[in-house]
């Protein structure tokens, strides 16, 4: 056997109109709504599914809590204007930009927190041209 890539994963949130508002207008994903009304972030070949707190959705990770993720996106755009939106809508970097080791070499990243202080890093891969 050989995994591939990651389908989706889960996310546990407090207050899921925050979650969705974040996640679809700082960071760009698209909402997806399926089966009995269940919602799900969507971005590239990937989705986040969303848990409510206290209504998750079994089965479910043994200790599903919100603020416990920590995960790296890449961006497409420039790491600079991801800087200066956030910065305009009062998102708090709290760490960055930087470099740091990706998945396929050196990428330049930057630190913020969603709603329910899961922690993300934002970031760009090095090239030549960025």
């Amino acid at each position: 056997m050989a995994i591939s890539r990651i389908d989706h994963v889960v996310l546990t949130a407090r207050d899921m109109s925050a979650t969705i508002d974040f996640y679809t207008n700082m960071l760009g994903m698209s909402l997806e709504t399926f089966a009995n009304d269940r919602k799900a972030l969507k971005f590239g070949e990937q989705k986040i599914n969303l848990h409510e707190y206290g209504r998750e959705f079994e089965p479910r990770a043994h200790l599903a809590v919100p603020g416990s993720q920590d995960w790296c996106f890449i961006i497409d755009e420039p790491l600079d204007d991801l800087i200066a939106r956030l910065n305009r809508s009062g998102i708090e970097i709290i760490e960055g930009p930087g470099p740091r080791t990706g998945a396929m070499g050196t990428i330049r990243s930057i630190y913020v927190r969603d709603p329910d202080l899961n922690l993300i890093e934002l970031a760009h891969y090095e090239t030549e041209d960025s």
